[in-house]
C-alpha cells in the first residue's frame, strides 16, 4: 500500500543509509577496481559507508560576520535612496 501524498516528508530520508543495495554495491566496487565483469552479483564482499560529518563553526566567527554583513546592508541601503 501506497502513503499519500500529504503525509511524506518532502526532504525524504536526511539521514546516511548503513546499507547499500546490491547495484550500489557494485558501482563501488568497480570502482575500486575489486570487480570484474561476468563476476556473480551473489556473494558480494561487504564495501564501508562512510559517515560525512561537517564540523561547525564557532559562535563567535558567525556573529562577528552577521554583524559586519548586517553593517554593509544598511550602508548599501542609506546610500541608494542619495543616489536618486
Amino acid at each position: 500500500m501506497t502513503m499519500d501524498r500529504s503525509l511524506r516528508i518532502s526532504a525524504g530520508l536526511v539521514r546516511s543509509r548503513s546499507v547499500l543495495s546490491r547495484a550500489e554495491r557494485i558501482v563501488r566496487l568497480q570502482s575500486s577496481d575489486k570487480w570484474a565483469d561476468g563476476q556473480s552479483p551473489l556473494g558480494l564482499p561487504k564495501v564501508r559507508v562512510y559517515k560525512l560529518s561537517m564540523k561547525k563553526k564557532k559562535k563567535a566567527k558567525e556573529e562577528g560576520e552577521g554583524e559586519a554583513a548586517a553593517g554593509a546592508k544598511g550602508a548599501a541601503a542609506k546610500a541608494a535612496p542619495a543616489k536618486k
